[in-house]
């Protein structure tokens, strides 16, 4: 009972970001969200990142001692694995210490996340009110019954609280920047740089796209004036070479966009900046429009093309989309000096060989008109949250039936009914060639000798020869590539593109 009332007076609270990506790291911005009204109510924080952090668990185990709580973010997949780690290596060495999980795995699955043992409670959505509202319950020993969005368990029952309303951007504190060691993330990525949130939700519902499930489609954003103003101080308080704008559609509001460029030019920045948007909105920017947001430090748009065939377009609710549309940003945005970036996604149902051709043929046509373009490829899962996850035993798809389960949902691992056996094997050995056909630009700093970039640079048109002719046997393109890499920085365990693409603005 002593050592109860001594965690329960304690105002540490211990944050834990299970490895998502290993060389294009950054601060994460759940929990820098999080973590501001926490700070202002007295709480002191620990954040504990394994990418950057050697020996991870051991820091975790020891810093958790004296600590109120402790605090995992997390969204669908890997990151689990070490989550699922964590909870049942403090669990064993004490079972009724909290811990908490937030970010979007728990929030679009609540209920069978609570179910795992070694969960105590869920904080739902928006966690910076949520939060606080039950650790500090927790210190008091309160129960947290009336706490609006979170989940909890009694006497083996689970109990998930009302909804909690989502509040406007506007109103939320500023993240705490200054809890994350950027000079660990600028020595494993190379580069020094910060995601940053202005904007929320996405008008459109497209049918693998998550963001509706917690967010909805009302988008609301910063006024133009406070990204500047922010983004600037941020750029220079870290000494930040780049900051990725992680909204989901950075430019449904044209006359915002028009003035933050203006605004940054004013203040004479001087970071590089990306953004994401929907090809239909980008296609909707100006010649002039892009030389501002160059001259503002816009330096990529990527956009979810998804597809180069109209059917499957259609089945993905985004039958709006203009080929030619794409074709005219993409040749505006090289012109203006803004890299224009495209993802796609593979074996959505209703996607055969037919329509993977046309999506080929659409990847090989912008990259050889347009140099300086790239794409980046995925295969199609049903996460949670999406318009078509409710379609997934139609489809024939098995769920996990646990949180542990959930690691290995993700596309690089997921077999699906359509697409297994040499069918799976020969899409993944298109997109090797695909990468390897032409040039993609990540974060990280490019490590690559002179030599090694020679090499790839050759190997890259027997590569684009075979994507044409759709021939893929004897792949000593890609063999060759994997001994250089041998010899270079390690691929990330998951695209840090991927992390972007999952806003954490408002979960813990």
């Amino acid at each position: 009972m002593a050592t109860e009332r001594a965690l329960r007076n304690s105002k540490k609270i211990v944050f834990f970001f299970p490895s998502f990506a290993s060389s294009e790291a950054t601060a994460p911005l759940g929990i820098l969200a999080v973590s501001t009204p926490l700070l202002r109510a007295g709480f002191e924080i620990v954040l504990v990142d394994s990418t950057i952090t050697p020996n991870f668990k051991q820091k975790i185990l020891s810093e958790v001692k004296d600590a109120l709580c402790l605090c995992i973010s997390l969204v669908t997949g890997p990151m689990i694995r070490e989550t699922v780690d964590i909870a049942k290596s403090i669990k064993a060495w004490r079972g009724d210490f909290p811990i908490i999980l937030g970010g979007w795995h728990p929030s679009l699955l609540p209920g069978q996340t609570l179910e795992a043992p070694y969960i105590d409670y869920i904080v739902r959505g928006q966690g910076e009110d949520g939060l606080l509202e039950l650790v500090s319950h927790l210190q008091v020993g309160a129960a947290p019954d009336l706490i609006a969005g979170i989940g909890f368990k009694r006497d083996g029952r689970m109990i998930l609280t009302q909804e909690r309303a989502l509040r406007p951007l506007i109103e939320m504190p500023p993240k705490a920047y200054h809890i994350a060691d950027f000079d660990a993330y600028e020595r494993k990525c190379g580069r020094r740089w910060a995601m940053y949130t202005s904007s929320l939700a996405c008008p459109f519902n497209c049918a693998y796209c998550t963001n509706a499930g917690v967010y909805g489609r009302k988008w609301n954003a910063l006024p133009h004036e406070q990204f500047v103003e922010e983004t600037v101080d941020l750029s220079r308080r870290y000494a930040l070479e780049m900051i990725w704008v992680v909204d989901d559609n950075f430019l449904v509001d044209m006359d915002r966009a028009r003035g933050i460029a203006e605004g940054l030019v004013r203040e004479n920045s001087h970071f590089t900046w990306s953004i994401q948007a929907t090809s239909n909105v980008v296609a909707r920017l100006t010649p002039e429009d892009l030389r501002m947001l160059k001259r503002a430090g816009l330096r990529q748009i990527c956009q979810g093309v998804d597809s180069g065939s109209p059917a499957v377009l259609k089945a993905m609710h985004k039958d709006w989309q203009d080929f030619e549309s794409i074709y005219e940003s993409a040749a505006r945005c090289l012109e203006a000096g803004i890299r224009p970036s495209f993802n796609i996604i593979f074996a959505f149902p209703g996607e055969g060989r037919k329509e993977r051709r046309e999506t080929i043929d659409f990847m090989m046509s912008v990259c050889r008109r347009f140099p300086g373009a790239e794409f980046w490829t995925n295969i199609f899962t049903p996460y949670p949250g999406s318009p078509i996850f409710s379609k997934t035993t139609e489809l024939g798809i098995d769920l996990p039936t646990s949180l542990e389960a959930w690691a290995d949902y993700f596309p690089r691992y997921t077999r699906l009914p359509w697409l297994d056996g040499r069918e799976h094997e020969r899409l993944q050995t298109t997109r090797d060639y695909l990468r390897l056909a032409f040039d993609r630009i990540p974060i990280a700093a490019d490590r690559r000798g002179r030599i090694t970039r020679l090499v790839q640079k050759a190997i890259s048109l027997p590569a684009r020869w075979r994507l044409d002719h759709d021939v893929y046997r004897m792949p000593l393109e890609l063999w060759i590539n994997d001994k250089i890499k041998k010899h270079i920085s390690t691929k990330p365990a998951v695209d840090a593109k991927r992390l972007a693409n999952t806003p954490a603005e408002a979960t813990c």
